[in-house]
């Protein structure tokens, strides 16, 4: 169970509209780039064994490590960004972060979608507090690649320009198999009788992808929204049919109004509290999930399940 006051530090940056990213670099002189801070778990120093599992220098995977008796991938963030997904065998082996410490590779251990990996990064620099309005949606195309790896990105204390991490693309990349198990279960599914239409909110390109092809397999009618601010928009027009709208999927983390936003406006607003909100996030801890139910949403599944999103529409529209 995770500490209260990681579940109160949750709490009150919801309350401000705000997030905390941690800021680090691929190299000496590179880009700043960033992650939530709640899906890193540690940053250490790692100078142990690394098991190599594959010596193809298309691999994203560059070993295994173990860190106090628990065995996790090793990620070089660098190698990703310059891997491309529709020429899975270019040699990405070239662009390998080369940390030049004594103390050996600085790695995120990072937690998320229920996974917990490690991501190697030349250095860690400061936590960045921000609200959720000072984060821009980005056009992600970085490195040698032509695939979506990024965001959003904002601004550090003096100005220079941080990018943030698209991490759910990243995992999918490293580990094709999920997107392969999901594909499975969408064979699965059956169609759902409901007329309703589900309005989805992510700023994953890569998430809102897979939920349009479990919402398409079901039969669902659905509008989608690249972020928040998006969804209360067209949510809160006086032209929009409220009477249509069966049900709101949403992620917490995204651009310019987060998903605990979406919930606490739906939710007090009598014109919209009766709606069910579905949280559909990576970010799969207790203190997100205590958080985004203490504010009414109706359920919390893990990020993209397709039998999960199913049960859910089953339970509220059918």
């Amino acid at each position: 169970m995770e500490n209260l006051s990681k579940i109160d530090q949750i709490t009150s940056l919801h309350k401000n509209n705000e997030l905390q990213l941690l800021c680090f670099r691929l190299d000496s002189k590179s880009d700043l780039y960033a992650t939530n801070v709640f899906k890193i778990r540690e940053v250490i120093k790692y100078d142990g064994d690394i098991t190599v599992i594959s010596y193809e220098k298309s691999s994203l995977i560059e070993g295994l490590l173990t860190i106090r008796d628990l065995t996790i991938p090793l990620i070089d963030l660098k190698k990703w960004f310059y891997y491309d997904s529709n020429n899975k065998e270019k040699d990405i082996s070239k662009h390998i972060i080369k940390n030049t410490s004594i103390n050996g590779d600085i790695i995120m251990i990072c937690e998320f979608s229920r996974w917990t990996i490690g991501v190697r990064i030349y250095e860690a620099d400061r936590i960045l507090s921000k609200k959720w309005t000072e984060i821009e949606q980005s056009s992600g195309i970085i490195g040698g690649g032509n695939n979506n790896k990024l965001i959003g990105r904002t601004r550090y204390f003096n100005g220079e320009l941080v990018q943030i991490v698209d991490i759910e693309k990243m995992l999918v990349d490293v580990f094709p198999w999920i997107e392969e198990d999901k594909e499975k279960e969408l064979k699965k599914l059956g169609k759902v009788n409901t007329k309703k239409i589900i309005l989805v909110a992510d700023d994953s390109p890569v998430v809102l992808k897979t939920l349009q092809l479990i919402l398409n397999k079901l039969g669902v009618e659905h509008y989608d929204f690249i972020n928040g601010k998006k969804i209360l928009d067209y949510l809160f027009d006086k032209d929009t049919d409220l009477e249509q709208i069966g049900m709101i999927i949403t992620d917490l983390e995204m651009p310019e109004t987060s998903g605990f936003e979406v919930i606490k406006q739906v939710k007090q607003n009598p014109r919209t509290a009766h709606l069910p909100i579905v949280v559909n996030s990576s970010m799969s801890g207790n203190s997100n999930e205590e958080m985004a139910m203490s504010l009414q949403a109706n359920e919390f599944i893990s990020k993209s399940n397709p039998l999960e999103i199913e049960a859910c529409i089953k339970k509220y529209l059918s």
